[in-house]
């Protein structure tokens, strides 16, 4: 069984991507801050889905922390972020981000399809300049 590592503050969306991932059958380990995070990322999870807006350590502070260390740097790591700047979205894939999606418009039929290319195919990266959401 795959196991993805969810950090997100919000519990309901917390709990609501853990409902959908669980019966897509994954494993969820979850974290509702940075520091649970980098702590649960020790497990070595095959994907990692992280917003930014955390307490305890924000999550482009946390990516940049995991690329760093050998045990945690291959670990692709996944932005779903509300955050939609340009600026914002550059920083995250220059910290080492393979992909980035704003929650509001990831429906959970697409969380699982998008996780998936992931889990598939743990070196695929997004494009960055293709993304554009304002």
């Amino acid at each position: 069984m795959k196991k993805i590592l969810l950090i997100e503050d919000e519990f309901y969306i917390l709990d609501l991507y853990r409902i959908i991932l669980e019966k897509a059958g994954f494993e969820v380990l979850l974290a509702e801050d940075g520091e649970k995070g980098y702590n649960l990322a020790q497990n070595l999870p095959n994907l990692i889905l992280l917003d930014i807006m955390l307490p305890k350590m924000n999550g482009i502070i946390l990516l940049k922390k995991l690329k760093e260390e050998d045990l945690t740097k291959n670990i692709p790591v996944v932005l779903l972020s509300n955050l939609g700047q340009e600026e914002v979205i550059k920083t995250a894939f220059d910290s080492g981000a393979s992909g980035y999606f704003l929650k509001v418009r990831l429906s959970p039929d697409e969380l699982v399809k998008k996780v998936n290319i992931f889990i598939e195919n743990p070196n695929f990266k997004m494009d960055h300049k293709t993304l554009v959401f304002d």
